[in-house]
């Protein structure tokens, strides 16, 4: 399994009050530290005119904003929303980050589901599965041939002769596409067009069982050259994921924050989106209890560590994106950071613990560096020892120390393959 994050770029309208515009640094700053920690892939969504949701228009400006500062995280689109734009401005865009990004982007590909956006752009929310089905082959013989002669109901292109599409992206035959998609319709067409599948947050574990046979079963259908897309056959399925010390804890505070968020998808301004990719239909479904059964992965470090096998097991050749949502687990907003870091052969890690109030934060290492049984200086405040959670090829990294403070002392077992890891820190 691999492991992204994807940010909506909402607004913790708490902190970052109207007209919002401290949401992006706030965002740049996560990406930038799921780059040092490790996680896989960035992915954007693209989102217009609301405060209720995302508030950032162009993810490409965004991920070539991103392209350095970063270093090694790949840096994906989840979604754009193809049918509000034009098919050949997708083609050399996405080209030009991947250079810039030397090779790192990941194109993602959806219809939206918000009317209000369409409105806004003057574009037929009803028309936008036949805009996008009329853009796709475009896309892909657009990068296939650099060359496009198109005449349809929707989209009139002609770079033919002397005059071909520029740039060229790194990665070839081009970057990895994805097709966001919930109905069978859309599954069948990212399937026929030899496009990785991304999967939503909502579905339950075994909604997405069947979406994800549904794909695997089309795919012989994909033609060539369409099925050389590195993403093809490759599925990304976005979870919801917190975890606390204990599960009591966990729902204590991602209960109240989770169930608001499920019920904005209810609604007009969704147009029925639930119950078109999921199996909820209604606010009934938001049920907490059956949500940590069906759809969460919530929990104590164990708890989520049995989730995310159970979801693997369900759902094989998997990537899990990370879904953080506004209200109960806000990064660098006012609310405390304690995401699932990833998972290498079976382990976790809890990516931050309070110590007074500076913190010690655990973060991926390259080979087998493990700063066993070293002292950290600086460390204020206290910290009774505790076990973090199961921990593989990691090190430690002091944060924010402070001035004078007496060191700390790292407890642990034996390094590279860690059972337990305590921390105690000592005050001045």
């Amino acid at each position: 399994m691999k492991f992204g994050v994807l940010v909506t770029s909402q607004p913790n309208l708490d902190v970052e009050p109207y007209p919002h515009r401290a949401v992006h640094a706030r965002v740049t700053r996560e990406i930038v530290e799921a780059d040092r920690l490790g996680y896989d892939t960035a992915w954007i969504a693209e989102h217009h005119f609301s405060n209720q949701y995302g508030v950032l228009p162009d993810p490409f400006v965004y991920l070539a904003y991103l392209a350095p500062k970063t270093s090694r995280i790949g840096l994906g689109t989840a979604v754009m929303t193809l049918p509000l734009h034009n098919p050949v401005r997708i083609v050399e865009n996405a080209a030009f980050v991947d250079i810039l990004s030397n090779g790192r982007l990941s194109l993602g590909l959806g219809s939206g589901y918000r009317p209000y956006e369409y409105e806004g752009f003057g574009i037929p929310f009803d028309a936008r599965h036949d805009i996008q089905e009329e853009a796709i082959p475009l896309i892909l013989d657009a990068f296939h041939t650099r060359k496009v002669s198109h005449e349809g109901a929707h989209f009139q292109h002609r770079v033919e002769g002397d005059y071909e599409i520029y740039p060229v992206s790194v990665q070839q035959p081009h970057p990895p596409f994805y097709m966001a998609a919930g109905t069978n319709r859309s599954i069948e067409i990212a399937a026929r067009h030899g496009f990785g599948l991304m999967l939503s947050t909502l579905p339950s574990f075994e909604t997405l069982a069947g979406q994800i046979a549904l794909y695997r079963e089309t795919m012989t259908h994909a033609p060539a050259p369409w099925n050389a897309n590195p993403a093809f056959g490759s599925i990304n399925i976005a979870r919801w994921i917190y975890v606390a010390e204990t599960d009591a804890k966990a729902r204590e505070e991602s209960e109240a924050g989770i169930i608001r968020h499920l019920e904005a998808f209810l609604g007009k301004k969704t147009a029925g989106y639930l119950g078109n990719v999921s199996e909820k239909e209604s606010a009934g479904a938001f049920d907490y209890d059956t949500l940590l059964e069906t759809t969460l992965v919530h929990g104590s470090p164990e708890t989520v560590i049995a989730r995310i096998r159970a979801l693997r097991a369900a759902c094989r050749r998997t990537k899990v994106v990370v879904n953080r949502v506004k209200g109960w687990n806000q990064a660098e907003s006012g609310g405390r950071w304690r995401n699932l870091k990833g998972m290498r052969g079976g382990t976790v890690a809890v990516r931050r613990l309070a110590c007074g109030r500076k913190s010690l934060r655990i973060g991926p290492c390259r080979g087998r560096e493990l700063a066993g049984n070293g002292d950290f200086r600086g460390v204020s405040g206290v910290l009774r020892r505790r076990q973090i959670g199961s921990v593989s090829g990691y090190r430690i990294r002091l944060e924010n120390p402070g001035r004078g403070a007496r060191p700390a002392r790292l407890a642990a077992a034996r390094a590279g393959a860690l059972n337990r890891l305590e921390v105690a820190c000592g005050g001045a």
